[in-house]
């Protein structure tokens, strides 16, 4: 006897929509730390059922940019200044043992090619003021940066750090660019390329040490 188990199936385009959505709506200050989250809002406003904008959601705690309250529904995740510089400072940790183990790197090709990539893509972003892909490549950058080193396993670790931090790195960011400059931004991220590119550890771990600028994100730790 073939039992035959039926499982719904959701339209991916229609749970990416929904998930794109929300990710934009936090990342861009829209939606603040600790707002609700309301379902019935977002079924309204995209056109869809309540499935695909919870599976959306779902995938978004994964990440680290909403927590669900049982029995309250879901809200954009609250993280404490703590909480954010132990991560940051984890995110350091990575990185520099990454740089340290991958340099100094073969001078043949261009083993620097996919962080500058990724520059140019947060320049194209930042030209044409589209912050969501401005933000996707400021991680691209990072996560790029770690891959320098080959170690599957460090990636492996660093992916979730930076998933954690994609909302302050964002605000971060957002910050800079209204308080000083939107070019700070990519300055300081040019540079650390240019300590990269030097392939000598010492200076490109002195670089990312500067490279940490946490201002704007104003954390005051008691």
């Amino acid at each position: 006897m073939t039992l035959r188990t039926h499982v719904t199936v959701l339209p991916p385009s229609l749970v990416e929509m929904a998930t794109r959505h929300v990710r934009s709506a936090v990342l861009s200050g829209a939606l603040e730390p600790g707002e609700r989250i309301i379902e019935e809002t977002l079924c309204a406003r995209l056109g869809i059922s309540r499935a695909p904008v919870r599976e959306a959601l779902r995938l978004l705690a994964q990440e680290g940019l909403v927590e669900h309250l049982p029995r309250r529904g879901f809200r954009v995740l609250v993280w404490s200044a703590t909480d954010i510089l132990q991560l940051f400072e984890l995110r350091r940790v990575l990185e520099r043992h990454a740089i340290e183990s991958a340099l100094p790197l073969p001078a043949h090709g261009d083993p620097f090619g996919a962080v500058r990539t990724a520059l140019d893509e947060m320049r194209t972003a930042d030209v044409s003021d589209d912050t969501l892909e401005r933000d996707n490549a400021h991680r691209r950058f990072h996560l790029e940066v770690v891959a320098l080193a080959g170690n599957h396993q460090l990636n492996l670790a660093y992916a979730p750090v930076l998933l954690k931090l994609q909302l302050p790195m964002a605000r971060n960011l957002r910050e800079e660019a209204r308080v000083a400059s939107r070019r700070n931004g990519i300055r300081r991220h040019a540079e650390l390329l240019e300590s990269l590119e030097s392939n000598d550890p010492d200076i490109a771990c002195a670089a990312l040490q500067r490279h940490g600028e946490l201002t704007y994100l104003n954390l005051d730790i008691c």
